[in-house]
């Protein structure tokens, strides 16, 4: 007798349960478990486009296990979170530095009370019921000055939202082991059961798109796989009247970062008249034929600030006010900083944070654009400068050819352009030395405000906080139970000098979690990593040095005495001395620098 494999469909909400999905999976042969990764409605969705008769038994945590309930006859088991899972969580966020609450639905809070009084924790947890009860507890939090809460996947995304700092409470593997093995014993009764209606289903399933179908009134009739979104749904309802009684009619919606491509037709039944539209997601693309110029929308430019180290670190730290003051400003901003301080992510928080928000964001890579690209942002009619409420970012600005340079500047004062467009700018300037020549002109032309991003080893002191809110969230992409560092570990960071700073420290954070099979990050690992950094930024610097050598010898000569400047702080009677050369001929080589 062959015996019968028990089909599983795992739906993980966030990526680290797939890969404990898949890692228990192992211990059970006899089972085909298939995971994908989607929370709350993507899970649904995913559910949905599956065929009928293939599995057994759905497993899911949470809110995505509810909601899949409501669009399945299969038995859908929930993995539930144990004592372990919220232990782990609370030991990661000891580092925090800040007030914080544990906040979450019973199986969240019922544990955290029991180990608080087992281990004489003092914490704030609080219990809610539904989405909304959720956030009203998380506003409140926020209006009392709490800024970080360790909480389920539901509880998670809204705190995200709400841009406050979150720890995700993951399911480890045990809590996964319990679910298989009932999952197991569900299907062995319900095979029969997960039979009925399945045929229904299969006629109505659709693996491409969406159907939605009006009733002359206006209202929805039929839809699948799910219900649309209230924007999609007002737009459908604003095009009935389109809708030809033969033949078809094409449009396009975007939502978000999603671009629709919906064809309409009319149908009859029993001679009333119904109009079905057919809706095709596809991911919105914004490609630029112009080198060095990106047009990006909200909904992209949420995705990308969402997912930099910047938001789920909480690295704007105190600078948090004066970031949301100048947002809310049409002025135009100068942003500075080092080399991986996030001058990019702040340009783009400024954006998402302004009453321009709706409109595009346009991104221009000085140090990448051509001269074609030059041309067509200062000549041609579809340039984004002849547009009305764009957020210009021009990054990088120390990098545009004098040439370029007069023209923008002369193009946004003699028309206005701050008026009409919001502007953003952003230059590399390392902590100690003279900012460029091209950033003080452009502030001193255009009365910039200026946003000076502090480097991240004159914030060593949160460097605690800062790797354990982003070591959070790295735990459900990994499927790891990280609970923290050896403090010999941490104090290596504390110490290491960061010279590419945010950017370099994401990377680090990244490989160590990877890496490490321990549930704390050992010493070891750190001092390994961080002497490879220290090699390669050596190398970096002798590369530098070799490539400003390449110039001519006015050029090196006026590299030398500029170098000479800033070792002095800007005392030129000092660097002369040490030059050999008179303060006039200081002051010849200094201009001419200047100059180009």
């Amino acid at each position: 007798m062959v015996e019968t494999r028990t089909r599983i469909l795992g739906i993980a909400p966030y990526q680290g349960m797939n890969t404990v999905m898949e890692r228990a999976a192992q211990a059970y042969p006899h089972i085909q478990l298939d995971v994908f990764t989607g929370d709350l409605e993507v899970g649904v969705a995913i559910v949905q486009r599956m065929s009928p008769n293939v599995y057994d038994c759905i497993i899911s945590r949470g809110g995505t296990a509810t909601l899949i309930r409501q669009v399945t006859d299969l038995p859908v088991v929930e993995v539930q979170i144990s004592v372990y899972d919220v232990l782990s969580a609370m030991k990661l966020a000891e580092n925090y530095s800040k007030r914080y609450a544990i906040v979450g639905f019973p199986n969240i809070t019922e544990p955290a009370h029991t180990l608080c009084d087992l281990l004489g924790y003092s914490l704030d947890i609080l219990t809610v019921y539904s989405g909304e009860e959720a956030e009203e507890t998380l506003k409140k939090l926020k209006a009392e000055g709490y800024r970080m809460v360790v909480c389920d996947m539901v509880t998670h995304t809204l705190a995200r939202k709400m841009e406050l700092d979150a720890f995700l409470i993951t399911s480890g593997m045990e809590s996964m082991h319990t679910a298989i093995s009932e999952a197991i014993n569900i299907s062995l009764w319900f095979g029969r059961l997960r039979q009925e209606n399945m045929f229904l289903r299969s006629i109505t399933q659709d693996q491409n798109g969406r159907v939605v179908v009006f009733d002359e009134e206006g209202t929805i009739f039929y839809n699948s796989p799910a219900e649309p979104s209230s924007g999609l749904a007002e737009t459908l309802r604003d095009h009935l009247k389109e809708v030809p009684a033969s033949g078809s009619l094409k449009f396009y919606y975007t939502e978000r970062d999603q671009l629709y491509r919906i064809t309409a037709q009319t149908l009859l039944m029993d001679t009333e008249r119904y109009s079905l539209f057919y809706c095709v997601p596809s991911k919105v693309t914004f490609h630029s034929q112009w080198t060095g110029m990106r047009f990006m929308n909200r909904g992209e430019c949420e995705y990308l600030f969402m997912n930099s180290f910047y938001s789920l670190s909480g690295a704007m730290g105190t600078m948090d006010e004066e970031i949301r003051t100048m947002a809310a400003v049409r002025q135009p901003v100068m942003i500075k900083g080092e080399p991986g301080t996030g001058k990019e992510q702040i340009a783009r928080f400024l954006y998402l944070h302004s009453s321009l928000a709706n409109k595009p964001f346009v991104q221009v890579s000085c140090d990448l654009m051509s001269d074609k690209s030059w041309e067509f942002l200062l000549n041609h009619d579809n340039s984004p400068l002849n547009a009305t409420g764009n957020t210009l970012y021009f990054q990088n600005i120390e990098s545009i050819p004098e040439e370029y340079a007069s023209r923008l500047l002369s193009a946004i004062q003699e028309t206005g352009l701050a008026r009409r467009l919001r502007l953003l700018f952003s230059s590399v300037s390392r902590d100690g030395e003279e900012v460029s020549a091209m950033m003080r002109r452009f502030v001193s032309r255009l009365g910039c405000l200026v946003l000076n991003l502090p480097s991240l080893r004159s914030r060593s002191d949160e460097i605690p906080s800062l790797a354990s809110l982003y070591l959070a969230s790295l735990k459900p992409e990994l499927g790891k139970q990280i609970s923290g560092f050896e403090p010999k570990a941490i104090e290596m960071l504390r110490q290491y000098d960061w010279p590419n700073n945010y950017t370099q420290f994401k990377h680090v954070l990244e490989t160590l979690a990877t890496l490490t099979t321990s549930t704390y990050i050992r010493s070891s690992m750190v001092a390994e990593l961080l002497a490879r950094e220290r090699a390669l930024n050596r190398s970096a610097e002798l590369n530098a040095s070799a490539a400003a050598m390449d110039g001519t010898l006015e050029e090196i000569i006026s590299q030398v005495v500029k170098q000479a400047v800033v070792s002095h702080k800007g005392n030129r009677a000092a660097a002369a001395r040490q030059l050999g050369i008179s303060r006039t001929t200081l002051w010849r080589y200094l201009g001419r620098s200047e100059e180009k």
